[in-house]
Order: C-alpha cells, then structure tokens, then sequence
C-alpha cells in the first residue's frame, strides 16, 4: 500500500539471532505490560540487591502464555543470578528437589513451573528451605528414623501456575511476592509484536499490520509471537518478504484464525454447544466426549478466552452459550435467560 510506513527489521549477527529466537526480553526495562507488576519487581530487586541478599520468593499465577517463565528469568538477570528450571511434575521425589536445591549457589533462581503439581510429600521439603535454607532429610523410618539438616545456600523460589487454586494455603503463604497476570492489552500486544518483529528481522509495512496481529492474539503474548512467526513465514512464500495488511488476512485466514483471535478448536467448541446441544446449559465432560477432546484441555486452554469476550457463560447447571456467541457463528440463539429465576 502507498500510504504504509515500511518498519525495517533491525540486522543481527548469528549469535543475537540465536539468543533472540525465543524472543524473550531479557531486562525489565524491556519488558511490556504488568505495571503493577513490574514497579512491585523493580523495588524488590533494588532492595534485594542493595542489601546483598536473595530476591524474595515469588509466585506468579494466570493463564499460559503470559509472561510467568520470562519473569523468573528476567528476575535472575537483573540480580546476576544462575537460574535453574524444574517444573512440579518432575519432582516426583523429595530427593529429586534435595539434588535441585544443594546445587544452587548463593542467590540463584530456582524456578519450578506448574507447582499446583509438586506432591505433597515434596512439598514438606519446600516449606524449610523458603524459610531457613535448610533441608530436612529423614534417615531410616519407624523407631530409628531420625532427620538429617543440610543447609543450602540462601536462594530465590519462583513458582508459577496456571491453577493458583490448587496450591496448598501453607505454600502459597510463604511467597512474598504473589501476583496474578492479566491478559494483554492490543496496544501492549502491538508494542511486544513490533520488537518481535525486529528481533526477527522482519519488514512491516505500517503498524496497521502489528495491530491486525495484536488483535488476534487473545491478549496473550506467546500466541502473538507465534502468528507473527506464522505470518512472516507466509509473507516469505507468498509475497515480497514484507508484511502487509493483507498478507495478515491472508496468512491468519489459512491457519483458521478469525477476526477476533478463534481458531478451529473455539469454533468448534461453540458449534457443538450451539448445534447439539442447543446452546446450553451442558456439562463440560458432555462436550469434551463429543468433540473427543480431554476435558482440562477444554477448560484451561478454550474457555478463558470465550468467557473474557462473553460468548461463554458458566452457570449451576453448565456451560452456555450468549447471544453473541451464537452471533458471530451465525446460527440462531436457542438458549435461556442467565438470569431466569425458575433456571
């Protein structure tokens, strides 16, 4: 188009591209959205670091895809610290998290992911080692058990999850710093786009592109990387290596995903409630049987979005379509009032 500002990609050597294809940012200063958040960081680090101590332990809960293992990383950075990544399931034994904990050096980063996940029998090991760097390793059981202290050097936890619910009120209680990640706004999301953009060395021709895109990406950063990723690989086939508007609708209608951010499994989802089960209310483990996907998939992956742009509500009886839903599918509205008191 005539009227677009080419953004011209930024040229890297082999190993900045490396190191910024996952397209992380890599200081907090570069990094978009979660003020609240950030502020909240930015003072413990300072704080952290003035004294010479460890950060304090950090939960950070929300949805997939918004930021949580780029924080635990950003956090390490800005302290000068080792991190070491694990995730709850991998932990299956007191053991394995005894290994992980006396590796650390004095003021790394252990960063454990889905720790809605951790046993509970893991979970006991954890809760001295926040508190007093030490460990608590049983030796023998019944009348000659005894108990073992190994002391680990001071350290950081940041735990992240998606089922903040799931997380036993003792553990959740000794993080010092808890916060929850809301989505993402188009703005932020065109801001985070357009760095991607440069990190990939992509040309865009007008910032109408990066927010085509951003309004696309269900106000989740790790899903707007990937359509620009998406669409930069189809603007190379198709077309001159530049995006464009066009090249957005283009590349976006071939992956399935629609003006507001659905893909073939929400549409899905939507038309299977809407036709078979005539707009709601359904129980969820119902419409997982009929599509033949796994319930939890359903549930963490497709309806935070269709709630949050309410095409989806959650009543006593079930999940049910609204109005608007059954709008942008195209079929008629066949459900009841959310708001019937003889429902």
């Amino acid at each position: 188009m005539a009227t677009d500002r080419l953004i011209s990609a930024s040229t890297t050597n082999p190993v900045e591209e490396q190191r910024n294809w996952a397209l992380r940012p890599t200081a907090i200063d570069e990094y978009v959205g979660q003020e609240e958040l950030i502020e909240r960081l930015r003072i413990a680090i300072q704080a952290a670091r003035t004294r010479n101590e460890p950060c304090e332990h950090a939960l950070f809960h929300g949805p997939p895809g918004l930021g949580k293992t780029t924080l635990a990383h950003l956090i390490a950075n800005e302290m000068g610290s080792g991190i070491h990544v694990t995730s709850g399931p991998v932990l299956s034994k007191g053991t394995d998290l005894v290994a992980a904990l006396t590796s650390l050096r004095e003021r790394d980063v252990l960063f454990i992911d889905e720790v809605h996940r951790l046993p509970a029998s893991v979970e006991e090991f954890v809760y001295p080692a926040m508190e007093d760097y030490r460990i608590d390793v049983p030796v023998d059981s019944g009348l000659a058990a005894r108990t073992v202290q190994i002391k680990c050097k001071p350290f950081t936890l940041i735990a992240a999850t998606t089922r903040a619910g799931l997380i036993s009120s003792p553990l959740r209680s000794r993080f010092g710093l808890t916060h929850h990640l809301r989505y993402y706004t188009t703005d932020e999301l065109m801001r985070i786009v357009g760095r991607s953009a440069r990190l990939l060395t992509v040309d865009v021709a007008g910032e109408s592109c990066l927010r085509l895109i951003a309004e696309r990406s269900r106000g989740t950063p790790r899903i707007a990387n990937r359509l620009l990723r998406r669409v930069r690989d189809f603007a190379t086939v198709k077309g001159d290596g530049v995006i464009r508007d066009r090249t957005v609708h283009d590349a976006l209608k071939l992956e399935g995903v629609d003006d507001l951010g659905l893909d073939d499994l929400d549409r899905g989802y939507l038309r299977i409630i809407a036709t078979t089960y005539s707009c709601g209310p359904v129980g969820l483990e119902a419409v997982a049987a009929t599509m033949n996907e796994d319930a939890g998939t359903l549930e963490d992956v497709v309806e935070p979005y269709l709630l949050q742009i309410g095409f989806l509500a959650r009543t006593r009886r079930g999940r049910q379509l609204t109005k608007a839903a059954c709008d942008h599918l195209g079929v008629k509205w066949q459900g009841e009032t959310l708001f019937d008191p003889n429902a």
